[in-house]
C-alpha cells in the first residue's frame, strides 16, 4: 500500500533523463504491483499508526500495549488486503470487513461514537496516498497506474468505513433490544405482590440502564389505548400490550412531574395510584385501577391529572360497595323518604356543610348559593333526624354514607323507596 518516506521530490517541468531500469510501469492486475509495495509494509504500517496514535486521543495507546498491538494487527490487516487487491491475488474481502463490524460492535458497547474509528480510516487513507503518490513520483508510474491504486484504496476503506458503520448500528439494536427486555422485566417486577427485594430491583435498574428512584407510583390507563400515540419518557416504564395498561412513573410527586403526568393522561385518560416506595408498586397498580373502574363509571373526572388521593372518600365508598345500601338506610333514613331531587338536594347540603366544618359561608360558596339558604336546609335535616345527625361517634360514618349515596346514582336502601 505505501512505500518508504523520503525527501520530497522536486517537481520540474521540463523533461527528466532518467536510467534505464528505473521507471517500472506496472499494469492492473499485474503481479509487479504487490511486488513493488510489499517490501515497504511494515514501514506503511509503522506510520499509518503513528499518525493515528497522534490525532486520535482514544488510540493513544502504547505500541506494546494490547489496544496497540490490535491496532497495529488491524492496520496490517487492512495494508495486505489493498495490496492483494490491487495485485490481483485472491483477498478475503470478507474476512476484512467483518474484522471492522467488530470494530463498530465493540465501540457500541462501550457506549462510545464512530467519530474516533472513522477519522482513523481518514488518517490511514492520508498517510497511503501520501506514499502512493510519492512512489509514483519517484518510479515514474503512469497517471492511469496512480489512479488504479488509489481508486482501489478509497474504495476499500470505504468498505471497512461502511462494514464498521454496519457493526455499530447492529450491536445498538441488539442492546437496545436487550435493554428493552430487562426494563420490561425490571416493570413487572415493580409491580409484582410479593413484593421483591430493593436490592434485586436496584440491580436489574443498573442492568437496564434504569435510574432506580425511591419511590413510584403507577398509571392504569383506560381502555383501549390502541389508536393512541404510544411515546413516554425513558424514565416511564410502559406495559402497553398487558390487557389493562399500565405505566411506572419513577418520583411522581418531583419537580416537573406533574407537568409530565398531565402530557402523559390528556394522550392516555388513566388514574395515578398513590406515591409507594420502590418495590410496593403492587399497592399503587391495585388502587389506580380501582380508580380507572370508577373513571369507566363517569364517578372520576376522565380529564387531567387524576390522582386517587385525591378522590380519598370515592375510593374508600367504592371499597365498601355492598354496604351502601345498609349505610345508608342506617345514616340516612330520614333523608331517603324525600323526593328524589329534594334528597338529592339535602344530601348535597348536608355534605357541604360537614366538609366546611359546619362553616355555612363556605357551604354556600362551595355550593354557589346563599348562606342562608345552607342555613335552612341545615334546619330542616335536625328537623327530620329530631336534632343533628352528625354526632362525635357517627360524624365519619354520616359523612362516607353520603359521599357514596350521591356517587351511585341515589341507590335506595333495600325495602325504602326512593320517593
Amino acid at each position: 500500500m505505501a512505500t518508504e518516506q523520503h525527501a520530497p521530490v522536486r517537481r520540474r517541468h521540463r523533461p527528466q533523463r532518467r536510467r534505464p531500469g528505473r521507471h517500472q510501469r506496472p499494469r492492473q492486475g499485474d503481479a509487479g504491483l504487490g511486488e513493488l509495495l510489499r517490501p515497504h509494509l511494515d514501514s506503511a504500517i509503522d506510520e499509518i499508526a503513528r499518525e493515528i496514535r497522534a490525532q486520535v486521543p482514544e488510540y493513544a495507546q502504547p505500541p506494546d500495549s494490547d489496544h496497540g498491538r490490535r491496532m497495529r494487527a488491524t492496520i496490517a490487516m487492512s495494508i495486505e488486503h489493498f495490496v492483494g487487491l490491487v495485485a490481483g491475488d485472491v483477498s478475503d474481502r470478507d474476512a476484512l470487513t467483518a474484522a471492522y463490524a467488530r470494530l463498530g460492535a465493540r465501540q457500541a458497547r462501550r457506549g462510545g461514537g464512530l467519530h474516533g474509528l472513522q477519522t482513523a480510516i481518514r488518517l490511514s487513507s492520508q498517510v497511503a496516498c501520501r506514499r502512493l503518490i510519492d512512489q509514483a513520483y519517484r518510479l515514474g508510474w503512469p497517471r492511469e497506474t496512480l489512479a488504479l491504486l488509489t481508486d482501489s484504496l478509497f474504495v476499500m476503506l470505504g468498505e471497512v468505513a461502511d462494514a464498521a458503520a454496519d457493526g455499530y448500528a447492529a450491536a445498538r439494536q441488539d442492546m437496545a433490544t436487550e435493554r428493552e427486555r430487562l426494563r420490561g422485566r425490571l416493570r413487572d417486577l415493580l409491580v409484582n405482590d410479593p413484593p421483591t427485594s430493593l436490592e434485586a430491583l436496584a440491580d436489574l435498574a443498573r442492568a437496564a440502564g434504569w435510574d432506580a428512584p425511591r419511590t413510584i407510583g403507577v398509571v392504569a390507563l383506560r381502555t383501549p389505548v390502541g389508536g393512541a400515540p404510544r411515546v413516554v419518557p425513558p424514565t416511564v416504564l410502559a406495559a402497553w400490550d398487558d390487557p389493562a395498561p399500565y405505566l411506572v412513573v419513577p418520583d411522581p410527586d418531583g419537580p416537573g412531574q406533574e407537568r409530565m403526568l398531565a402530557a402523559l393522561l390528556d394522550r392516555h385518560p388513566g388514574v395515578l395510584g398513590p406515591t409507594v416506595p420502590l418495590n410496593e408498586g403492587a399497592v399503587s397498580l391495585r388502587w389506580a385501577r380501582r380508580g380507572v373502574a370508577l373513571m369507566e363509571r363517569g364517578l372520576l373526572p376522565a380529564t387531567g391529572v387524576v390522582r386517587c388521593v385525591e378522590h380519598l372518600a370515592a375510593l374508600a365508598a367504592s371499597s365498601c360497595e355492598e354496604l351502601v345500601g345498609p349505610a345508608a338506610a342506617r345514616h340516612l333514613g330520614p333523608l331517603l323518604h324525600l323526593p328524589p331531587r329534594r334528597r338529592r338536594t339535602m344530601a348535597e347540603t348536608l355534605l357541604a356543610y360537614l366538609d366546611s366544618g359546619d362553616n355555612a359561608v363556605a357551604a354556600g360558596r362551595a355550593l354557589h348559593v346563599h348562606p342562608q339558604t345552607v342555613r335552612y336546609r341545615i334546619r330542616v335535616v335536625q328537623e327530620l333526624y329530631g336534632g343533628d345527625p352528625w354526632g362525635a361517634g357517627s360524624r365519619l360514618d354520616l359523612m362516607i354514607a353520603l359521599h357514596a349515596f350521591l356517587r351511585y346514582a341515589d341507590q335506595a336502601p333495600s325495602g325504602h323507596s326512593p320517593g
